[in-house]
């Protein structure tokens, strides 16, 4: 009954045009953060194919070659293109890399040969073998491992390999093609020659095949091991860098490449590039979003001023009959409270309705779109924090008026 009355007494100066333009002013505002976040959330997995927001970003990095650089190799110079310490340095300290591993090659003669299935025919060719930490392998295995005293040498190719030899070499010369599974059980028989004039053969085996890295890998502690049994005493700089990289697409990255004559293989560069892009242009999306709510608090924080200042005398009078700051601006925070929520509901459902008109185009891209959770949750961060600056202008106000009529 109480509020009843209250309520009877002070909605005269309340202005529905003022609150349907601040809940509107409010609900654009919010969508549009929502709408950001989500759509980020949607279509990052386009840029990053395995673990979204927590993916590691990796670049190979080389060193240009040039005329000059071809002759001193031709002429027995292999250390031209090779890394030195101080620019190993110098590109660690480099404020978007994680972290720098270093490829490690043969230095001894590798001749392999693979029989084919259904054929009484094998492949015989050179070969050559690099190795990198583990950490840099995207491809897990429990065969990834190197006994001397069984000495099977496990193998991890590109797919870009086998893609070549399936659709190029196979498809020209009526070879039968392998799939991933298949190349796995082909036998592998590898000779390797050292420089110190010993010769083995050697049983290989391709564990799996590789997106990341586009040469052939072998395991660390069985790149050690060959190099020191076949070429001991011979040591080489590293000509490759792996890079984890902790910014993605920074302008910074392309300036430091060119500016010291390195090269990144692919387009990994043009693809980070894009996934830089969609960050900012996320990013000037919710700050849009953001200015346009904090633009819409500050507008209901006038109205409701305005408001409380028609009801000056009325507030008074109520204030001086024994009625509590708290009694009588609760019926303002509640009224803000439903304002609020029926924005935040009303910005969900526009924001559903939106998102369903673009997952179509993702999900041809084999994307179907990613949890909810983060956008909603964010959304019900923002609506309390504007509620509870509504609600603290209120009552402060309001408490304002009491200290004035004691």
């Amino acid at each position: 009954m109480k509020k009843s009355i209250l309520w009877k007494l002070l909605r005269k100066h309340v202005s529905v045009a003022q609150m349907t333009g601040f809940a509107v002013a409010n609900m654009v505002g919010l969508t549009i953060v929502l709408l950001g976040l989500q759509f980020y959330a949607d279509v990052k997995p386009v840029f990053d194919d395995d673990d979204g927001f927590l993916r590691k970003d990796y670049m190979v990095v080389t060193k240009r070659v040039s005329g000059i650089s071809s002759l001193k190799s031709m002429l027995g110079d292999n250390a031209t293109n090779a890394f030195s310490d101080d620019e190993l340095k110098r590109l660690r300290s480099q404020d978007w890399v994680r972290n720098v591993g270093e490829f490690m090659t043969s230095n001894y003669e590798i001749f392999g040969s693979v029989g084919l299935p259904g054929k009484d025919v094998s492949l015989r060719t050179s070969f050559f073998f690099e190795a990198v930490p583990d950490e840099y392998i995207d491809v897990k295995s429990d065969e990834w491992k190197f006994d001397p005293a069984h000495p099977v040498v496990p193998i991890i190719m590109s797919k870009d390999y086998l893609s070549l030899y399936n659709f190029g070499f196979a498809a020209s010369q009526g070879m039968p093609q392998v799939s991933e599974g298949m190349m796995g059980a082909v036998p592998i028989m590898l000779r390797l020659t050292g420089r110190n004039g010993k010769s083995e053969y050697i049983q290989g085996k391709v564990v799996g095949f590789s997106n990341r890295l586009n040469t052939i890998v072998v395991p660390y502690d069985f790149m050690l091991w060959s190099n020191e049994r076949y070429a001991p005493g011979v040591s080489s700089r590293p000509s490759r860098l792996i890079v984890e990289v902790s910014k993605p697409g920074d302008i910074a990255i392309e300036k430091y490449m060119q500016a010291n004559g390195y090269e990144i293989a692919g387009d990994k560069l043009n693809s980070n590039k894009a996934s830089y892009m969609l960050n900012i242009v996320m990013g000037i999306v919710i700050g849009i979003g953001l200015i346009i709510s904090l633009l819409s608090f500050f507008i209901l924080i006038l109205s409701i001023y305005l408001l409380l200042q028609k009801n000056t005398r009325k507030l008074q009078d109520l204030l001086l009959l024994g009625y509590s700051p708290a009694e009588v601006s609760g019926l303002y925070v509640r009224m803000v409270v439903y304002v609020n929520a029926a924005v935040y509901v009303l910005s969900v459902v526009v924001m559903l309705a939106l998102r369903s008109l673009y997952l179509p185009y993702l999900g041809a891209l084999g994307i179907s779109g990613s949890s909810l959770l983060l956008s909603a949750g964010v959304g019900l961060l923002i609506i309390a924090l504007i509620s509870a600056g509504n609600v603290v202008a209120i009552r402060r106000k309001v408490k304002a008026l009491w200290w004035v009529e004691k």
